[in-house]
């Protein structure tokens, strides 16, 4: 299994970024995914996920400016970040189903929201 993020860098307050996860080695299609976060100094914090049959979930913090979807043709996963803030700073996280110790991780990609 491999997830691979993408797209993580500066951007200003009130800016937006879209990450991706590539996956490979596992049935993608019939795989919950998720994002997760850790910003310095806090703990992992859960941002979105998305289930095989489309359906999205959010945490509180993140509703209503980040949009999680799926590309099944290509096994790849994206979180679409608008709006964001300087608390959004963190290491994204790319996860199969809800994030949780046992599931497969990527590497992490870095987001920086500053001025």
């Amino acid at each position: 299994v491999q997830l691979v993020e993408s797209g993580g860098g500066l951007v200003q307050p009130g800016g937006s970024l879209r990450l991706s996860c590539a996956a490979s080695g596992f049935s993608f299609s019939e795989t919950a995914m998720s994002w997760a976060r850790r910003a310095p100094g806090k703990e992992l914090e859960w941002v979105s996920g998305i289930y095989p049959d489309g359906s999205t979930y959010y945490g509180n913090s993140v509703k209503g400016r980040f949009t999680i979807s799926r590309d099944n043709a290509k096994n790849t996963v994206y979180l679409q970040m608008n709006k964001m803030k300087p608390e959004d700073t963190a290491v994204y996280y790319c996860a199969t189903r809800e994030a949780k110790p046992g599931d497969y991780w990527g590497q992490g990609t870095q987001v920086t929201v500053s001025s």
